[in-house]
């Protein structure tokens, strides 16, 4: 296994293609927002004032530079969990040090789920927008749910040969923001006193309803969190030396469309969008096209973020076990159908419901805000384990507390006009995975598990009972036992009493999950030879259970160690050295009628089982062959019934 030196080694080193991935992974979503993000500032009913401008530009400049390039591009991307990145693999950092932190680590994965619903359609019903500036009369609703529906249609069949191109397509979006907006800087020179923060001081503390006005300045700044989450996609060298690109190109559109509205100051701007107007009416269409593409790869971008942190809350139980798949051969490429058409279904609703993009802003930016606070909060507690200098981890918290609080209560404000939406779907997404969360630990926690050599005699004899029909030459028992010296008591159950299961090898295997992302290693005890075997899988949260698959692997290696004999012992099948025949037995739970719990659990207990019916069974999850798999279903006795009042009848 390689070094976490090595590791930072190769995170940090700059290469151009991988320049070029980054800007096609990873800056969609906030490279995007010079559609919409002055627009949002300037409203469309009041007359445009130059201070006001001034101001918003210069909060865009400070928050671009103090939000996401001092917290994610400087600090936060040096806490990468042996490379990866992202809010999960923070947690995964630091879940070990404090219970606490669960609680932010799961309302800053749900809200960055709910912005995934959010940004695809605000994304390309701005860019398509756009038409009406030609076609007037042009309905843009049934354009944006195709493009949409095309979008999601395609996921399950991999997407590596589209996201080749997606870097390409991002440098021209970033050159055309650039020079866009350094020709039209001309129209009105002035705009460029907006790097003096006076403006923005201004704008928040003297110009009335100011400081609402961050709702909309924060709309710049959203994709930042996917600048964390896509580290280990991209790594961090690549990602500092392409941002230093990126926010140049967007500031200077930014000022092109500042200098643009100053030099129609007075007036309202109405419908027009200040991003289209700096385009001459013959490059219009083309305009339009790129920014479409520039759209398509942003809402890629936070589909594929999705999929990630729902593979990655699997591992950490906060989410139950979907069904995953892996279209291509790219690494960390994945699609969870699920959660592909739950946000298909999401973005489609959005869409019907807000119709127009400017609309959509006042549900867009509350959740990720959440994101970015909850982030603070696990920055924070990182840099205290790892033992940073006390008043600089204390300066850094209420430095960032304090932005993104205002940040947040600015953005509050949306919460009537459709910011509602975006916290009911990220209130769902906890509710899951408190669920999730809590039920996993009241299972843990009240099952028993025995000592194994209490057994191994009577596993010998069982073996050896001619009496009893054999059930299988080898029997794979899964098992949440993680100590070689124990297993579950429903496995013992299973074997001995509910029908007596011959075999002539038991196997027992368990499957830790690791903090590590790509952890692949496996240990095997053979606690009788030739008659029982236990093997632990320590897989990273980020690898794929394919259980059969690894499970043959290590046979192998037993087999050319000569550690265990796997050929057939029927005697018609041992002489032609037959290999045995394998089968899976693995135990569902259900939730007993005998049991009493406390309100809390029993409502944990009954929604976790009324969610489980409809999610993949375990030999799915653990990719066993499903031929050759037994699924047992044994109550799950948590809390037995007490004191039953049942009395005898002797007449």
């Amino acid at each position: 296994m390689e070094s976490n030196e090595s590791h930072r080694h190769d995170n940090s080193k700059v290469t151009a293609a991988g320049l070029l991935i980054a800007l096609g992974i990873i800056y969609g979503d906030i490279g995007t927002s010079p559609l919409y993000v002055m627009k949002a500032v300037t409203g469309t009913t009041k007359p445009i004032e130059e201070n006001e401008i001034l101001g918003a530009l210069s909060l865009v400049f400070w928050t671009l530079t103090l939000q996401t390039t001092f917290k994610y591009v400087i600090l936060i991307l040096r806490a990468d969990n042996r490379g990866e990145g992202g809010i999960f693999a923070l947690y995964a950092l630091v879940r070990r040090h404090a219970k606490w932190i669960t609680i932010p680590a799961m309302i800053g994965g749900a809200a960055l789920l709910a912005d995934g619903i959010i940004t695809p359609p605000i994304s390309v019903s701005s860019a398509i927008e756009g038409l009406k500036i030609i076609y007037p009369e042009l309905q843009t609703i049934p354009i944006v749910i195709a493009i949409l529906s095309a979008l999601f249609l395609i996921q399950g069949f991999g997407t590596s040969v589209v996201g080749r191109a997606f870097g390409p397509i991002m440098l021209i979006w970033f050159l055309m923001l650039a020079t866009l907006g350094f020709i039209h800087i001309s129209d009105a020179p002035e705009v460029l006193q907006c790097f003096n923060p006076y403006y923005g001081y201004w704008l928040l503390f003297e110009y009335p309803e100011g400081f609402w006005l961050l709702g909309a300045v924060f709309l710049c700044t959203t994709g930042a969190e996917a600048l964390y989450s896509d580290l280990g996609h991209c790594g961090r060298g690549n990602i500092r030396v392409s941002w230093v690109f990126v926010k140049v190109a967007l500031f200077l559109n930014y000022l092109g469309q500042g200098a643009y509205l100053l030099s129609i100051k007075g007036q309202p701007l109405g419908t027009r969008n200040p991003f289209y107007d700096l385009m001459p009416d013959w490059f219009l269409l083309p305009g339009i096209c790129i920014a479409t593409m520039a759209a398509i790869i942003a809402s890629q971008a936070l589909i594929t973020g999705s999929f990630t942190l729902v593979s990655e809350a699997i591992r950490l139980n906060f989410w139950p076990k979907v069904r995953l798949r892996y279209p291509s051969l790219q690494k960390g490429q994945l699609y969870v159908p699920s959660v592909n058409w739950l946000l298909w279904a999401g973005c489609v609703g959005v869409v019907l419901y807000f119709k127009e993009s400017s609309r959509m802003e006042a549900a867009y930016g509350l959740a990720i805000t959440l994101t970015m606070l909850m982030t603070t909060l696990l920055m924070s507690y990182y840099l205290y384990a790892r033992r940073y200098n006390a008043w600089g981890i204390v300066l850094f918290f209420v430095l960032y507390l304090g932005i993104e609080g205002s940040f947040l209560v600015a953005n509050l404000l949306k919460f009537t006009h459709g910011g509602w939406v975006s916290l009911i779907i990220g209130g769902a997404i906890v509710s899951l995975m408190v669920i999730w969360y809590n039920s996993f630990f009241i299972k843990q926690q009240l099952t028993e598990y025995v000592k194994l050599e209490r057994f191994l005699e009577s596993l010998k004899e069982l073996s050896r009972d001619v009496s009893i029909p054999k059930y299988a030459t080898h029997l794979v028992f899964m098992s949440s036992a993680s100590r070689i010296s124990e297993i579950e008591s429903k496995v013992i159950y299973s074997i001995f009493q509910k029908r007596p299961k011959r075999a002539d090898i038991y196997w027992f295997v368990h499957v830790d999950t690791t903090d590590d992302p790509y952890t692949m290693e496996y240990k095997v005890s053979i606690i009788e030879p030739d008659d029982v075997v236990k093997v632990n899988f320590y897989l990273g949260f980020r690898v794929e259970q394919r259980i059969n698959l690894y499970l043959r692997k290590v046979i192998e290696e037993m087999v050319k160690n000569k550690e265990v004999d796997i050929t057939s012992r029927y005697e018609s099948l041992n002489k032609h050295n037959v290999v045995g025949d394998f089968r899976f037995v693995v135990l569902e739970k259900f939730l007993s009628y005998e049991n009493e719990l406390p309100l809390f659990e029993r409502i944990i207990m009954q929604a976790y089982f009324f969610i489980k019916q409809f999610t993949p069974s375990e030999d799915k999850w653990f990719g066993l062959d499903a031929s050759a798999v037994k699924i047992e279903k044994v109550p799950l006795v948590i809390q037995p019934v007490e004191n039953v009042l049942l009395k005898r009848r002797y007449n």
